[in-house]
């Protein structure tokens, strides 16, 4: 790779989504800008949409590198506006907001426990025709005992406007101290419509009758099929920084969110 022009310029790396209009954008801003590979790298300019951008963190999730996305995809919550000329101005003035995810503890029926960050959500899905039966329990006091539904989630205010808007679950400013537990289609209770809970809060669900009702558990695009016991907690050993533009910064796009008709 090349070496950027500017010494006194951060060390950029550049990743991007699989489309050929980000890998000729990577392309042209590696030339104008020169890049390092990501383990030397002082900021990692994402070039795609958001599933690009959350595949970028959980990959430098042990880096913890700064991160700055720019947008070539869709919707493009996570990124900035794409645009080649000025980046390294743009990078100088960026403003860092910190995510802090999820940790899911999932328990498989044969036993198996496995340990899965994730951004956005944690979310329980059903396996099968049948409606899921989980219990829900919040730091160790039992809160729902039966929840028919297609499913749950756990959603942090990075991951808000994502799965969990979709289920009808509310959006979280980023400094809310808040997470949203969203049921996706309860059946019973049937007015239950979800809870806000303390960031710190420990949610445990358990999958009643697995055998008949199986369920699914999953955290962004990592899925655990056959669960039967789910915990989530915050993962505040680890600290994920993302880069914006002062005005395209995450606090200001979930508020306005909250006012789009």
């Amino acid at each position: 790779m090349a070496s950027p022009n500017n010494s006194t310029a951060p060390r950029l790396a550049f990743v991007c989504a699989p489309t050929p209009t980000a890998r000729a954008a990577r392309d042209r801003l590696v030339r104008r800008y020169g890049a390092v590979n990501q383990a030397q790298a002082d900021i990692i300019v994402a070039l795609g949409g958001d599933g690009l951008m959350l595949h970028a963190l959980h990959s430098n999730m042990r880096r913890r590198t700064p991160i700055y996305g720019m947008n070539l995809g869709t919707v493009g919550f996570l990124l900035n506006t794409f645009k080649e000329p000025g980046l390294l101005q743009r990078l100088k003035k960026a403003r860092q907001v910190t995510l802090t995810p999820l940790r899911m503890v999932a328990t498989n029926n044969r036993g198996k426990t496995v340990d899965v960050i994730a951004i956005n959500e944690v979310s329980l899905l059903r396996s099968s025709r049948q409606t899921a039966r989980i219990a829900v329990v919040v730091d160790g006091r039992p809160r729902l005992p039966d929840l028919y539904c297609d499913g749950i989630l756990v959603a942090t205010p990075a991951g808000s406007t994502a799965y969990n808007l979709s289920a009808h679950g509310p959006i979280l400013p980023l400094g809310a101290g808040l997470l949203a537990l969203t049921p996706i289609n309860a059946f019973r209770p049937r007015r239950w419509r979800g809870a806000l809970l303390p960031r710190h809060s420990e949610v445990e669900l358990t999958v009643l009758d697995p055998g008949k009702r199986p369920v699914a558990a999953a955290a962004d695009s990592v899925e655990i099929p056959n669960v039967v016991k789910v915990t989530i907690t915050e993962a505040t050993d680890i600290a994920l920084t993302l880069l914006f533009d002062p005005e395209h910064d995450l606090e200001e796009r979930i508020l306005k969110e909250q006012f789009n008709p």
